[in-house]
């Protein structure tokens, strides 16, 4: 789908970016007014501008706060987010030691936190225990009253950040009576940003201390934890669901068997032969000119280089290989969503892949169409058909677990 520039990889984040929209995470006219001014391809130009847009709906929002308006003030700084995270997007050169990456997360995080404390839900900043450190995290509760209840743990992909888990998912869940866990795991967000852990494939040994720690939250139900893992966290969710009885449902948006498998598509097949063969002298040249024309090519490999903690881009697909399903996909025995997009051009056929592989699991594979506007990754531009979808299907699984009367409350204070 089409949106706003010619080339791909800025079509998909400006819609991405606007997509939030559903929940106060953006402004069309101001997606607009930002887009008009870029050049396609001009990835200084996407950084100026957004942060250009974010300060300055920022600002609208300090001066409401300063001035009373709640609402007001919350609405512009979840979109100041929302676009603070968008131009840091790009900066992929060095970003372990780019001072515009320290800056635009910090920002990001920030306002957003801000946002939070303007609402009525229940919002908390958490640690969660994780090896000799800490994984940040977010617990959105539906209320304060403590009691337990049905809890959905949010998990990044590639390139997601803690901040986008509200747009996500956990704006509607409250509306419907769940609460959220959100984290930044190994290779993710403050975990990547701060801490320089990078990605691992074994994700049970992530989400196993994230679900120890729900277990130790009263508002969090111990037989009603439901993962949910957005872009490549499709793929980790369902790892770590392998190795953890202790999850009750799988969301997989989008569904991933294989991660390797499907950015190998996009690669012309001698060099994924030199790649896997290990002649990187001939494969280096070939994959430098691809980023010199490609925009999508070029950020995956930068990101990748970075996120996976490896010290080359050639090394990046082959990080890929083990993330795949095979010979543990047959252990998930939740219940399981898989969701597929109809136009992905990062996972065409994954989420196929993954439902045929979870035999033991009682599996719903939806692929939700172009025609409805729902055809890109994760849905981008469609969270409300996404949404539900999602919570339709939750709702099914325990004959309804939304308290009605928590979903109108909340539904009044947005």
């Amino acid at each position: 789908m089409k949106f706003l520039f010619d080339d791909a990889s800025f079509s998909f984040e400006a819609l991405r970016a606007a997509g939030f929209a559903n929940y106060s995470g953006a402004d069309l006219g101001e997606v607009l007014a930002t887009a008009q001014a870029i050049p396609d391809g001009d990835e200084d130009s996407w950084h100026r501008e957004w942060k250009a847009t974010a300060e300055r709906v920022e600002e609208i929002g300090r001066k409401s706060l300063a001035d009373g308006h709640r609402v007001s003030a919350r609405e512009a700084l979840l979109r100041a987010s929302n676009y603070y995270r968008t131009a840091e997007f790009y900066r992929r050169d060095d970003p372990q030691r780019d001072p515009e990456v320290t800056v635009l997360s910090a920002r990001s995080r920030d306002t957003f936190v801000t946002a939070m404390a303007l609402f009525e839900f229940g919002f908390e900043r958490v640690s969660i225990p994780y090896q000799r450190t800490t994984l940040p995290g977010y617990l959105y509760r539906v209320d304060d009253s403590g009691r337990a209840r049905p809890t959905i743990i949010y998990n990044n992909g590639f390139d997601s950040t803690l901040e986008e888990s509200y747009f996500a998912i956990a704006a509607a869940a409250l509306a419907r009576g769940y609460n959220v866990l959100a984290f930044d795991g190994p290779g993710q967000g403050g975990a990547l940003r701060e801490q320089g852990l990078a990605f691992r494939p074994d994700w049970e040994a992530v989400i196993g201390p994230v679900i120890d720690y729900a277990l130790t939250r009263p508002e969090i139900a111990d037989d009603r934890i439901i993962l949910f893992g957005y872009s490549m966290g499709g793929y980790l969710v369902a790892r770590a669901a392998a190795f953890d009885s202790r999850v009750a449902a799988l969301i997989l948006d989008d569904g991933i068997y294989d991660f390797y498998a499907a950015v190998a598509k996009a690669m012309p097949p001698f060099l994924r032969e030199w790649i896997e063969q290990g002649k990187d002298d001939v494969a280096m040249p070939v994959m430098q000119l691809l980023m010199a024309v490609n925009t999508e090519v070029r950020w995956a490999l930068r990101n990748g280089k970075w996120v996976m903690g490896v010290d080359s881009i050639v090394d990046v697909p082959r990080a890929f290989k083990a993330y795949t399903l095979a010979g543990v996909a047959d252990r998930i025995t939740a219940p399981a969503l898989v969701l597929d997009p109809d136009n992905d051009q990062f996972l065409k056929g994954e989420p196929q892949r993954a439902a045929a592989a979870m035999i033991n699991a009682d599996t719903t594979l939806v692929t939700l169409k172009e025609s409805e506007g729902a055809g890109e990754h994760c849905h981008v531009g469609a969270m409300s058909r996404l949404h539900q979808t999602i919570f339709d299907w939750l709702d099914r699984q325990s004959g309804g677990t939304a308290d009605a009367a928590a979903a109108a409350d909340v539904a009044l204070q947005q």
